[in-house]
């Protein structure tokens, strides 16, 4: 894994996000504006950790995304993030980057989260409770999070602008490119051993293009028994 910065020069999330800025990872104003509202430091277990540029464990045989993946999949989105939009996160984990999507769509927008462990599910709302830049979203109704297959996307509220899945899927679930908006965005990461991080545009037609960003390694994304399993 890639680290821009070393474990113990970073100890706030300000700093964080100027590192990223200034390796180049974050380029926009408003992807850079919604990682300093949303700090890191809350949606994760060990806070001493939070703004290492390293993924972290969070159970389940589950992790949250080191900062530059998370700022990486946020620039890629950033287009169709914009207030009033719509967005998706497939594993939605510790509801980190789903309040990064809320806070960007701001309350006339909507931001998804899908988790298949319930647990975390659970968490994810205390977290994003704890955070000044997400509560009111949530208790607002703007931001909300599911338990449910991510593979299946979540249907109440599409099409979406934007899909972001944070697990790893052998090819990509025909049920999220349906629940893409034409003009719609879908990063994802695919692949088994060797994975791509994928970004899908829907056309105004329905037709989709793919390219791939970069190379990766995400968990599987999988069904809850097998995710509890290790598999």
């Amino acid at each position: 894994m890639k680290q821009f910065w070393s474990p113990n020069s970073i100890n706030k999330n300000k700093a964080m996000v100027e590192n990223l800025q200034s390796h180049g990872v974050i380029t926009s104003d408003e992807v850079a504006k919604a990682m300093e509202a949303v700090d890191r430091g809350l949606f994760v277990p060990d806070r001493s950790y939070a703004y290492v540029d390293s993924p972290l464990s969070i159970g389940y045989n589950v992790t949250i995304s080191a900062p530059h993946m998370h700022a990486m999949c946020l620039q890629l989105l950033e287009k169709n993030l914009k207030p009033g939009m719509r967005v998706l996160d497939v594993g939605s984990g510790t509801g980190y980057l789903t309040a990064c999507f809320a806070v960007m769509v701001g309350s006339e927008g909507r931001a998804i989260g899908v988790e298949h462990i319930p647990e975390l599910v659970a968490s994810s709302i205390k977290n994003i409770e704890a955070s000044d830049a997400a509560s009111p979203l949530l208790k607002q109704g703007s931001l909300a999070i599911h338990v449910g297959d991510g593979r299946q996307g979540w249907a109440e509220f599409a099409p979406y602008d934007a899909i972001h899945v944070g697990a790893a899927a052998p090819e990509i679930p025909e049920a999220l490119i349906d629940q893409l908006k034409p003009g719609g965005r879908l990063v994802i990461p695919v692949g088994n051993l060797f994975q791509d991080l994928q970004v899908v545009d829907k056309n105004s037609d329905g037709s989709v293009s793919i390219r791939s960003e970069t190379s990766v390694r995400y968990v599987p994304l999988t069904s809850r028994e097998a995710q509890l399993r290790g598999e």
